[in-house]
């Protein structure tokens, strides 16, 4: 998971993940499982389950959607959790599942500060 900036040629520019911060955005199996899950797409959500069949590009335009769609998808963890058949307790499925969110959230604000979109590839 990358932020990049489009140039005047329209090419992407993938930015370096800054000290401190993360570019996991979960496991390889998550984009069907967990991201392309009917649990998340039954919250509406539009982005995310792009994931199970492709990578996802979030363009500057769209990043504040994102963000508020990264927001729906938090204050529904639970119901999450419990649409998936983890491969692991529910209860570690459910924190692995916040900290691949928050690297998210987090990649989407940055996009947001400098002007830019999010790639989840």
């Amino acid at each position: 998971m990358d932020v990049f900036l489009v140039g005047e040629d329209d090419g992407i520019r993938v930015l370096e993940v800054p000290d401190g911060c993360s570019d996991l955005a979960g496991f390889e199996r998550w984009r069907t499982t967990v991201w392309g899950s009917q649990a998340v797409r039954s919250l509406g959500a539009r982005f995310f389950p792009v994931l199970a069949g492709d990578d996802l590009r979030v363009d500057a335009d769209q990043v504040r959607a994102f963000r508020r769609e990264c927001a729906v998808l938090r204050e529904n963890l639970e119901d999450i959790v419990a649409g998936v058949n983890p491969v692991t307790t529910a209860g570690k499925l459910l924190g692995q599942l916040s900290d691949r969110l928050a690297n998210i959230e987090d990649a989407a604000r940055r996009a947001e500060e400098v002007g830019g979109g999010v790639l989840i590839w």
